[in-house]
Protein backbone atom coordinates (compact mmCIF):
# COMPACT_ATOMS: atom_id res chain seq x y z
CA UNK A 1 0.00 0.00 0.00
CA UNK A 2 2.78 2.42 -0.70
CA UNK A 3 0.61 4.04 -3.15
CA UNK A 4 -1.72 5.26 -0.33
CA UNK A 5 -0.08 8.19 1.44
CA UNK A 6 -0.31 11.40 -0.50
CA UNK A 7 1.17 14.05 1.67
CA UNK A 8 1.31 17.93 1.37
CA UNK A 9 4.85 18.52 1.06
CA UNK A 10 4.31 22.33 2.35
CA UNK A 11 1.55 21.26 4.90
CA UNK A 12 3.97 22.07 7.70
CA UNK A 13 5.66 24.65 5.80
CA UNK A 14 6.09 27.57 8.13
CA UNK A 15 6.50 30.05 5.72
CA UNK A 16 3.53 28.83 4.60
CA UNK A 17 1.94 29.62 7.89
CA UNK A 18 3.98 33.18 7.75
CA UNK A 19 2.66 34.06 4.29
CA UNK A 20 -1.09 32.84 5.56
CA UNK A 21 -1.38 35.14 8.70
CA UNK A 22 0.07 38.06 6.51
CA UNK A 23 -2.88 37.67 3.86
CA UNK A 24 -5.41 37.66 7.11
CA UNK A 25 -3.91 40.92 9.01
CA UNK A 26 -3.45 42.53 5.62
CA UNK A 27 -7.66 41.74 5.23
CA UNK A 28 -8.69 42.29 9.21
CA UNK A 29 -9.78 45.84 8.25
CA UNK A 30 -11.89 44.49 5.93
CA UNK A 31 -13.38 40.96 6.74
CA UNK A 32 -11.75 38.61 9.05
CA UNK A 33 -12.99 35.78 8.69
CA UNK A 34 -13.38 36.32 4.73
CA UNK A 35 -9.75 36.54 4.60
CA UNK A 36 -9.42 33.00 6.11
CA UNK A 37 -11.31 32.19 3.43
CA UNK A 38 -9.88 33.35 0.80
CA UNK A 39 -6.75 32.39 2.11
CA UNK A 40 -7.46 28.87 1.47
CA UNK A 41 -8.07 26.22 3.40
CA UNK A 42 -5.71 26.42 6.16
CA UNK A 43 -6.87 27.95 9.25
CA UNK A 44 -6.45 30.62 11.20
CA UNK A 45 -3.89 29.78 14.44
CA UNK A 46 -3.37 31.92 17.83
CA UNK A 47 -1.57 30.92 20.97
CA UNK A 48 -4.89 31.24 22.22
CA UNK A 49 -6.36 28.66 20.41
CA UNK A 50 -6.17 24.73 19.81
CA UNK A 51 -2.80 24.21 18.40
CA UNK A 52 -1.42 23.72 14.66
CA UNK A 53 -0.48 20.14 12.99
CA UNK A 54 -1.73 16.81 13.57
CA UNK A 55 -3.88 17.09 17.09
CA UNK A 56 -2.92 12.92 16.91
CA UNK A 57 0.32 11.87 18.18
CA UNK A 58 2.88 9.47 17.02
CA UNK A 59 4.29 6.79 18.53
CA UNK A 60 7.06 8.03 20.82
CA UNK A 61 10.57 8.60 18.75
CA UNK A 62 12.57 7.40 21.37
CA UNK A 63 12.52 3.57 22.07
CA UNK A 64 12.62 3.37 25.54
CA UNK A 65 9.70 6.40 26.01
CA UNK A 66 7.92 4.14 23.33
CA UNK A 67 8.54 1.29 25.71
CA UNK A 68 7.45 2.54 28.91
CA UNK A 69 4.41 3.62 27.12
CA UNK A 70 3.88 0.01 25.71
CA UNK A 71 4.14 -1.10 29.41
CA UNK A 72 1.53 1.00 30.59
CA UNK A 73 -0.98 0.67 28.04
CA UNK A 74 -0.29 -3.23 28.60
CA UNK A 75 -1.11 -3.09 32.40
CA UNK A 76 -4.17 -1.03 31.58
CA UNK A 77 -5.49 -3.55 28.52
CA UNK A 78 -5.22 -6.12 31.48
CA UNK A 79 -8.56 -4.45 33.40
CA UNK A 80 -11.75 -4.37 32.54
CA UNK A 81 -12.40 -2.86 28.52
CA UNK A 82 -14.45 0.11 28.26
CA UNK A 83 -17.50 -1.79 26.98
CA UNK A 84 -17.65 -4.17 30.15
CA UNK A 85 -19.25 -1.67 33.65
CA UNK A 86 -20.29 -2.24 36.94
CA UNK A 87 -22.45 0.84 36.99
CA UNK A 88 -21.04 2.48 39.77
CA UNK A 89 -19.12 5.15 41.12
CA UNK A 90 -18.18 3.48 44.03
CA UNK A 91 -14.32 2.69 42.72
CA UNK A 92 -13.43 5.85 41.15
CA UNK A 93 -15.03 8.02 44.38
CA UNK A 94 -12.23 5.65 46.39
CA UNK A 95 -9.95 6.30 44.45
CA UNK A 96 -10.60 10.40 44.10
CA UNK A 97 -10.76 9.81 47.51
CA UNK A 98 -7.06 8.41 48.89
CA UNK A 99 -5.85 11.10 45.93
CA UNK A 100 -7.00 13.83 47.84
CA UNK A 101 -9.62 14.70 45.81
CA UNK A 102 -7.91 16.10 42.71
CA UNK A 103 -11.13 16.73 40.74
CA UNK A 104 -12.09 19.97 42.95
CA UNK A 105 -9.26 21.62 42.85
CA UNK A 106 -10.36 23.29 39.34
CA UNK A 107 -13.35 23.96 38.14
CA UNK A 108 -15.04 22.03 35.04
CA UNK A 109 -17.66 21.69 31.97
CA UNK A 110 -19.35 18.32 31.55
CA UNK A 111 -20.12 17.01 28.50
CA UNK A 112 -22.70 14.09 27.84
CA UNK A 113 -25.18 13.00 24.91
CA UNK A 114 -25.11 10.62 22.38
CA UNK A 115 -23.23 12.12 19.35
CA UNK A 116 -20.50 15.46 19.06
CA UNK A 117 -19.73 15.32 22.53
CA UNK A 118 -15.72 15.34 21.16
CA UNK A 119 -16.33 17.66 19.02
CA UNK A 120 -17.71 19.83 20.95
CA UNK A 121 -15.28 19.77 24.05
CA UNK A 122 -12.47 20.58 21.09
CA UNK A 123 -14.49 23.71 20.58
CA UNK A 124 -14.98 24.60 24.29
CA UNK A 125 -11.69 23.87 24.84
CA UNK A 126 -10.21 26.51 22.28
CA UNK A 127 -12.66 29.34 23.22
CA UNK A 128 -11.12 28.93 26.89
CA UNK A 129 -8.13 28.67 25.78
CA UNK A 130 -8.05 31.96 23.13
CA UNK A 131 -9.41 33.62 26.41
CA UNK A 132 -6.04 32.80 28.15
CA UNK A 133 -7.34 29.96 30.73
CA UNK A 134 -4.99 26.87 31.09
CA UNK A 135 -7.09 23.97 29.85
CA UNK A 136 -7.53 20.14 30.82
CA UNK A 137 -9.23 17.97 28.37
CA UNK A 138 -10.47 14.82 29.15
CA UNK A 139 -12.42 12.84 25.95
CA UNK A 140 -13.03 9.23 24.53
CA UNK A 141 -12.26 7.04 22.58
CA UNK A 142 -8.80 8.11 20.72
CA UNK A 143 -8.30 7.59 17.53
CA UNK A 144 -4.76 6.55 17.54
CA UNK A 145 -2.48 7.04 20.93
CA UNK A 146 -4.08 6.45 23.61
CA UNK A 147 -2.41 9.53 24.87
CA UNK A 148 -5.02 12.04 22.98
CA UNK A 149 -7.29 11.40 26.16
CA UNK A 150 -6.04 13.74 28.01
CA UNK A 151 -5.03 17.34 26.77
CA UNK A 152 -3.35 20.35 28.58
CA UNK A 153 -3.58 23.54 26.82
CA UNK A 154 -4.93 21.94 23.61
CA UNK A 155 -2.08 19.40 23.11
CA UNK A 156 -2.49 15.90 24.33
CA UNK A 157 0.08 15.10 27.05
CA UNK A 158 3.29 13.44 25.94
CA UNK A 159 4.09 9.94 26.13
CA UNK A 160 6.68 10.77 28.65
CA UNK A 161 4.04 12.83 30.98
CA UNK A 162 1.44 10.25 30.09
CA UNK A 163 3.48 7.28 31.84
CA UNK A 164 4.69 9.71 34.90
CA UNK A 165 0.89 10.03 35.57
CA UNK A 166 0.23 6.22 35.88
CA UNK A 167 3.85 6.13 37.53
CA UNK A 168 2.69 8.33 40.47
CA UNK A 169 -1.23 7.16 40.67
CA UNK A 170 -0.45 3.58 40.40
CA UNK A 171 0.22 2.42 44.25
CA UNK A 172 -3.14 4.44 44.75
CA UNK A 173 -4.81 2.62 41.88
CA UNK A 174 -3.59 -0.98 43.56
CA UNK A 175 -4.35 0.19 46.78
CA UNK A 176 -8.18 0.88 45.66
CA UNK A 177 -8.41 -2.65 43.57
CA UNK A 178 -7.45 -4.60 47.03
CA UNK A 179 -10.39 -2.85 48.67
CA UNK A 180 -12.73 -3.29 46.33
CA UNK A 181 -15.06 -6.08 44.77
CA UNK A 182 -13.73 -5.50 41.62
CA UNK A 183 -11.00 -4.04 40.50
CA UNK A 184 -10.65 -0.38 38.72
CA UNK A 185 -11.59 -0.86 35.30
CA UNK A 186 -9.36 1.26 31.97
CA UNK A 187 -11.78 3.76 32.16
CA UNK A 188 -11.58 4.28 35.71
CA UNK A 189 -7.87 4.50 35.77
CA UNK A 190 -7.61 6.86 32.82
CA UNK A 191 -9.93 8.82 34.82
CA UNK A 192 -8.18 8.97 37.60
CA UNK A 193 -5.31 9.83 35.51
CA UNK A 194 -6.83 12.88 33.23
CA UNK A 195 -8.15 14.38 37.04
CA UNK A 196 -4.59 13.90 38.69
CA UNK A 197 -3.22 15.41 35.85
CA UNK A 198 -5.37 18.32 35.28
CA UNK A 199 -5.14 19.22 39.26
CA UNK A 200 -0.96 18.80 38.98
CA UNK A 201 -0.93 21.20 35.77
CA UNK A 202 -2.88 23.32 37.24
CA UNK A 203 -5.52 24.14 34.82
CA UNK A 204 -8.02 26.89 35.28
CA UNK A 205 -10.86 24.65 33.79
CA UNK A 206 -11.19 21.15 32.92
CA UNK A 207 -13.17 20.17 29.86
CA UNK A 208 -14.68 16.46 30.81
CA UNK A 209 -16.31 13.90 28.27
CA UNK A 210 -18.00 10.99 29.20
CA UNK A 211 -17.04 7.75 28.56
CA UNK A 212 -20.73 6.12 28.44
CA UNK A 213 -24.15 7.83 30.07
CA UNK A 214 -23.77 10.26 33.10
CA UNK A 215 -25.14 9.10 36.57
CA UNK A 216 -22.72 6.10 37.17
CA UNK A 217 -20.18 7.15 34.78
CA UNK A 218 -16.88 7.20 35.89
CA UNK A 219 -16.44 11.03 35.06
CA UNK A 220 -19.39 12.08 37.44
CA UNK A 221 -17.22 12.66 40.27
CA UNK A 222 -16.78 16.51 39.35
CA UNK A 223 -19.22 18.80 40.35
CA UNK A 224 -19.34 21.03 36.88
CA UNK A 225 -21.11 24.02 37.02
CA UNK A 226 -21.97 23.49 33.18
CA UNK A 227 -23.64 20.52 31.88
CA UNK A 228 -23.44 19.86 28.18
CA UNK A 229 -25.99 17.59 26.64
CA UNK A 230 -25.11 16.84 23.09
CA UNK A 231 -28.31 15.62 20.82
CA UNK A 232 -29.46 12.08 22.40
CA UNK A 233 -30.27 9.22 20.13
CA UNK A 234 -30.38 5.16 20.49
CA UNK A 235 -26.69 4.30 21.45
CA UNK A 236 -25.50 2.03 24.07
CA UNK A 237 -29.63 0.12 24.82
CA UNK A 238 -28.17 -2.33 26.43
CA UNK A 239 -26.88 0.11 29.25
CA UNK A 240 -28.90 3.13 28.89
CA UNK A 241 -32.35 2.72 27.79
CA UNK A 242 -33.83 1.87 24.57
CA UNK A 243 -35.40 4.99 24.08
CA UNK A 244 -34.24 8.81 23.81
CA UNK A 245 -36.22 9.55 26.89
CA UNK A 246 -34.81 6.61 28.71
CA UNK A 247 -31.35 7.80 27.96
CA UNK A 248 -31.52 11.03 28.88
CA UNK A 249 -32.85 9.84 32.02
CA UNK A 250 -28.51 8.09 32.82
CA UNK A 251 -27.38 11.44 30.92
CA UNK A 252 -28.81 14.00 33.31
CA UNK A 253 -27.05 12.19 36.16
CA UNK A 254 -24.85 14.85 35.39
CA UNK A 255 -26.70 18.17 36.14
CA UNK A 256 -25.79 19.02 39.45
CA UNK A 257 -27.42 21.38 42.02
CA UNK A 258 -27.48 25.16 40.76
CA UNK A 259 -25.71 24.49 37.81
CA UNK A 260 -26.39 25.78 34.16
CA UNK A 261 -27.56 22.95 31.74
CA UNK A 262 -26.52 23.63 27.81
CA UNK A 263 -29.24 21.49 25.87
CA UNK A 264 -28.47 20.89 22.27
CA UNK A 265 -31.54 20.02 20.24
CA UNK A 266 -33.26 17.07 21.60
CA UNK A 267 -35.98 14.14 20.14
CA UNK A 268 -39.29 15.71 22.75
CA UNK A 269 -38.99 12.55 25.40
CA UNK A 270 -35.62 13.38 26.22
CA UNK A 271 -35.89 16.95 26.62
CA UNK A 272 -38.56 16.62 28.75
CA UNK A 273 -36.34 14.14 31.00
CA UNK A 274 -33.67 16.59 30.90
CA UNK A 275 -36.20 19.85 32.03
CA UNK A 276 -37.44 17.87 34.55
CA UNK A 277 -33.98 17.11 35.78
CA UNK A 278 -33.05 21.10 35.72
CA UNK A 279 -36.47 21.69 38.29
CA UNK A 280 -35.42 19.35 40.70
CA UNK A 281 -31.75 20.72 41.22
CA UNK A 282 -32.86 24.07 40.39
CA UNK A 283 -30.43 23.92 37.67
CA UNK A 284 -30.71 26.49 34.79
CA UNK A 285 -31.29 25.72 31.22
CA UNK A 286 -30.29 26.75 27.63
CA UNK A 287 -31.92 25.24 24.92
CA UNK A 288 -30.88 25.66 21.56
CA UNK A 289 -33.67 26.72 19.19
CA UNK A 290 -34.81 29.36 22.28
CA UNK A 291 -32.23 30.99 24.27
CA UNK A 292 -29.35 30.21 21.58
CA UNK A 293 -28.61 28.49 18.31
CA UNK A 294 -26.94 28.72 14.80
CA UNK A 295 -29.01 32.20 13.42
CA UNK A 296 -26.97 31.58 9.38
CA UNK A 297 -24.35 29.04 7.78
CA UNK A 298 -23.21 28.99 4.54
CA UNK A 299 -20.52 26.56 3.03
CA UNK A 300 -16.80 28.26 2.55
CA UNK A 301 -13.88 26.74 1.64
CA UNK A 302 -12.47 24.23 3.89
CA UNK A 303 -15.36 24.41 6.13
CA UNK A 304 -18.65 27.06 6.84
CA UNK A 305 -19.41 30.48 7.82
CA UNK A 306 -22.18 30.83 10.78
CA UNK A 307 -23.47 33.43 13.04
CA UNK A 308 -24.23 32.11 15.69
CA UNK A 309 -26.68 33.30 18.60
CA UNK A 310 -25.19 33.38 22.07
CA UNK A 311 -26.67 33.53 25.13
CA UNK A 312 -25.61 37.23 25.22
CA UNK A 313 -26.19 38.31 21.83
CA UNK A 314 -24.98 37.50 17.98
CA UNK A 315 -21.72 36.58 16.44
CA UNK A 316 -21.47 37.45 13.56
CA UNK A 317 -18.97 35.65 9.96
CA UNK A 318 -17.47 32.97 12.28
CA UNK A 319 -15.16 30.82 10.23
CA UNK A 320 -15.40 27.34 11.27
CA UNK A 321 -12.97 24.78 9.38
CA UNK A 322 -15.38 21.86 10.19
CA UNK A 323 -17.86 20.08 7.75
CA UNK A 324 -21.60 19.96 7.86
CA UNK A 325 -24.20 21.27 9.89
CA UNK A 326 -23.99 19.10 12.92
CA UNK A 327 -20.71 20.83 13.47
CA UNK A 328 -22.43 24.45 13.47
CA UNK A 329 -24.79 23.45 15.96
CA UNK A 330 -21.82 21.73 18.13
CA UNK A 331 -20.24 24.82 18.07
CA UNK A 332 -23.35 26.62 18.93
CA UNK A 333 -23.36 24.70 22.12
CA UNK A 334 -19.76 24.95 22.71
CA UNK A 335 -20.03 28.74 22.40
CA UNK A 336 -23.31 28.97 25.00
CA UNK A 337 -21.48 27.06 27.16
CA UNK A 338 -18.48 28.92 27.87
CA UNK A 339 -20.65 32.20 27.88
CA UNK A 340 -22.39 30.37 30.85
CA UNK A 341 -19.21 29.20 32.27
CA UNK A 342 -18.54 32.83 32.16
CA UNK A 343 -21.69 34.27 33.56
CA UNK A 344 -22.80 35.41 30.36
CA UNK A 345 -26.90 35.86 30.19
CA UNK A 346 -27.95 34.98 33.56
CA UNK A 347 -25.36 37.68 35.28
CA UNK A 348 -24.37 39.39 32.47
CA UNK A 349 -26.04 40.92 29.57
CA UNK A 350 -23.09 41.14 26.70
CA UNK A 351 -21.26 39.24 24.20
CA UNK A 352 -17.79 38.07 24.31
CA UNK A 353 -15.22 39.68 22.80
CA UNK A 354 -16.42 38.49 18.74
CA UNK A 355 -12.32 38.59 17.30
CA UNK A 356 -11.52 36.16 20.15
CA UNK A 357 -14.02 33.86 18.99
CA UNK A 358 -13.35 33.72 15.77
CA UNK A 359 -9.70 33.10 16.46
CA UNK A 360 -11.06 30.39 18.55
CA UNK A 361 -13.54 28.72 16.20
CA UNK A 362 -10.96 29.09 13.36
CA UNK A 363 -8.36 27.08 15.16
CA UNK A 364 -10.34 24.16 15.99
CA UNK A 365 -9.55 20.66 14.46
CA UNK A 366 -11.91 17.30 15.37
CA UNK A 367 -9.24 14.45 13.61
CA UNK A 368 -10.92 11.60 12.05
CA UNK A 369 -14.76 13.75 11.76
CA UNK A 370 -15.23 14.61 8.23
CA UNK A 371 -11.44 14.86 7.78
CA UNK A 372 -9.29 14.83 4.78
CA UNK A 373 -6.01 12.59 4.56
CA UNK A 374 -5.77 12.30 0.54
CA UNK A 375 -6.73 13.93 -2.30
CA UNK A 376 -7.15 12.43 -6.40
CA UNK A 377 -8.81 10.77 -5.26
CA UNK A 378 -10.32 12.49 -2.09
CA UNK A 379 -10.32 10.49 0.75
CA UNK A 380 -12.45 11.24 3.88
CA UNK A 381 -12.50 9.88 7.32
CA UNK A 382 -15.71 10.00 9.48
CA UNK A 383 -16.37 8.17 12.77
CA UNK A 384 -19.83 7.89 12.66
CA UNK A 385 -20.70 4.60 14.40
CA UNK A 386 -24.58 4.69 15.08
CA UNK A 387 -27.40 5.85 12.48
CA UNK A 388 -27.69 9.28 13.97
CA UNK A 389 -24.07 10.04 13.02
CA UNK A 390 -24.72 8.13 9.98
CA UNK A 391 -26.95 10.44 8.53
CA UNK A 392 -24.85 14.01 10.00
CA UNK A 393 -22.25 12.35 8.01
CA UNK A 394 -23.99 11.77 4.83
CA UNK A 395 -25.76 14.97 5.07
CA UNK A 396 -22.59 16.68 5.33
CA UNK A 397 -20.83 14.88 2.28
CA UNK A 398 -23.17 15.77 0.50
CA UNK A 399 -23.31 19.49 1.27
CA UNK A 400 -19.46 19.67 1.39
CA UNK A 401 -18.47 17.61 -1.26
CA UNK A 402 -19.38 17.45 -5.09
CA UNK A 403 -18.40 13.64 -5.28
CA UNK A 404 -19.88 12.07 -8.92
CA UNK A 405 -19.64 8.39 -7.12
CA UNK A 406 -18.31 8.29 -3.78
CA UNK A 407 -17.02 4.59 -2.56
CA UNK A 408 -17.77 3.72 0.84
CA UNK A 409 -15.37 1.60 3.23
CA UNK A 410 -17.23 -0.03 6.06
CA UNK A 411 -15.87 -1.60 9.78
CA UNK A 412 -18.28 -1.33 12.10
CA UNK A 413 -17.97 -2.77 15.55
CA UNK A 414 -20.58 -5.76 16.43
CA UNK A 415 -22.57 -3.84 19.00
CA UNK A 416 -23.82 -1.26 17.10
CA UNK A 417 -27.44 -0.86 14.91
CA UNK A 418 -24.87 -1.32 11.87
CA UNK A 419 -27.95 -2.25 9.68
CA UNK A 420 -29.42 1.36 10.53
CA UNK A 421 -26.13 2.68 9.92
CA UNK A 422 -25.93 1.22 6.62
CA UNK A 423 -29.13 2.28 5.81
CA UNK A 424 -27.68 6.20 6.06
CA UNK A 425 -25.02 5.49 3.86
CA UNK A 426 -26.78 4.11 1.44
CA UNK A 427 -28.17 6.93 -0.48
CA UNK A 428 -24.89 8.56 -0.88
CA UNK A 429 -22.72 5.19 -1.50
CA UNK A 430 -22.41 4.24 -5.31
CA UNK A 431 -20.64 0.84 -4.09
CA UNK A 432 -19.57 -0.32 -0.58
CA UNK A 433 -16.38 -1.92 0.97
CA UNK A 434 -17.05 -3.77 3.98
CA UNK A 435 -13.84 -4.64 6.32
CA UNK A 436 -13.33 -5.00 9.89
CA UNK A 437 -10.85 -3.16 12.20
CA UNK A 438 -8.06 -5.34 14.45
CA UNK A 439 -10.03 -5.46 17.75
CA UNK A 440 -11.96 -8.30 18.86
CA UNK A 441 -15.51 -5.78 18.93
CA UNK A 442 -14.98 -5.72 15.22
CA UNK A 443 -18.35 -7.32 13.58
CA UNK A 444 -17.46 -10.47 11.75
CA UNK A 445 -16.82 -9.18 7.72
CA UNK A 446 -19.08 -11.70 6.27
CA UNK A 447 -21.81 -10.90 8.74
CA UNK A 448 -21.55 -7.40 7.90
CA UNK A 449 -21.58 -8.30 4.07
CA UNK A 450 -24.93 -10.33 4.48
CA UNK A 451 -26.47 -6.92 6.28
CA UNK A 452 -24.91 -5.24 3.64
CA UNK A 453 -26.19 -7.13 0.34
CA UNK A 454 -29.78 -6.63 2.33
CA UNK A 455 -29.16 -3.08 2.33
CA UNK A 456 -27.31 -2.56 -1.02
CA UNK A 457 -27.87 -5.10 -2.91
CA UNK A 458 -25.47 -7.51 -4.13
CA UNK A 459 -24.19 -6.13 -6.65
CA UNK A 460 -22.93 -2.88 -5.29
CA UNK A 461 -20.85 -4.81 -2.21
CA UNK A 462 -17.32 -5.91 -2.25
CA UNK A 463 -15.89 -7.73 0.78
CA UNK A 464 -11.87 -7.26 1.67
CA UNK A 465 -11.40 -8.80 5.18
CA UNK A 466 -8.39 -6.16 5.88
CA UNK A 467 -8.78 -2.72 6.20
CA UNK A 468 -5.43 -1.98 3.79
CA UNK A 469 -6.68 -4.07 1.31
CA UNK A 470 -10.36 -2.47 1.78
CA UNK A 471 -9.04 1.05 1.50
CA UNK A 472 -6.73 0.29 -1.97
CA UNK A 473 -9.52 -1.19 -3.46
CA UNK A 474 -12.40 1.53 -2.96
CA UNK A 475 -9.55 3.94 -4.16
CA UNK A 476 -9.30 1.65 -7.08
CA UNK A 477 -13.16 1.63 -7.43
CA UNK A 478 -13.34 5.35 -7.17
CA UNK A 479 -10.69 6.19 -10.02
CA UNK A 480 -12.88 3.95 -12.26
CA UNK A 481 -14.49 6.68 -14.57
CA UNK A 482 -11.08 8.39 -14.68
CA UNK A 483 -8.72 10.65 -13.08
CA UNK A 484 -10.72 13.94 -13.10
CA UNK A 485 -14.00 11.99 -12.50
CA UNK A 486 -14.87 13.25 -9.15
CA UNK A 487 -14.40 10.21 -7.29
CA UNK A 488 -14.06 9.81 -3.61
CA UNK A 489 -13.53 7.25 -0.74
CA UNK A 490 -15.66 7.74 2.72
CA UNK A 491 -13.87 5.30 5.85
CA UNK A 492 -16.42 5.16 8.48
CA UNK A 493 -18.42 3.13 11.23
CA UNK A 494 -16.45 3.34 13.55
CA UNK A 495 -13.74 5.47 15.27
CA UNK A 496 -10.90 2.52 15.63
CA UNK A 497 -11.61 1.74 11.70
CA UNK A 498 -11.26 5.84 11.11
CA UNK A 499 -7.86 5.70 13.54
CA UNK A 500 -6.61 2.62 11.92
CA UNK A 501 -7.31 4.18 8.38
CA UNK A 502 -5.58 7.12 9.19
CA UNK A 503 -2.34 5.61 10.02
CA UNK A 504 -2.55 3.39 6.77
CA UNK A 505 -2.89 6.88 4.90
CA UNK A 506 0.14 8.52 6.32
CA UNK A 507 -1.41 10.29 9.38
CA UNK A 508 0.28 10.01 12.59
Amino acid sequence: MSDLPQHDDHADDPSEDRAFEEIVEAETGRDPDLAVIEAGSRTLRTHGGAPSGDAVPARPADPEVDKALRAVETELAGRWGETKLEPSVTRIAALMDVLGEPQKAYPSVHITGTNGKTSTARMIEALFGAFELRTGRYTSPHVQSITERISLDGLPISAERFVETYEDIKPYVEMVDAAQEYRLSFFEVMTGMAYAAFADAPVDVAVVEVGMGGTWDATNVIDASVAVVTPISLDHTDRLGTTPGEIAGEKSGIVKQGATVVLAQQPVDAAQVMLKKAVEVDATVAREGMEFGVVAREVAVGGQLVTLRGLGGEYEEIFLPLHGAHQAHNAAVALAAVEAFFGIGAEQARTLDIDTIRKAFASVTSPGRMEVVRRSPTVVLDAAHNPAGARAAAEAVGEAFSFSRLIGVVGASGDKDVRGLLEAFEPIFAEIVVTRNSTPRSMDVDELAAIAVEVFGEERVQVEPRLDDAIEEAITLAEEEGEFSGGGVLVTGSVITVGEARLLLGRG
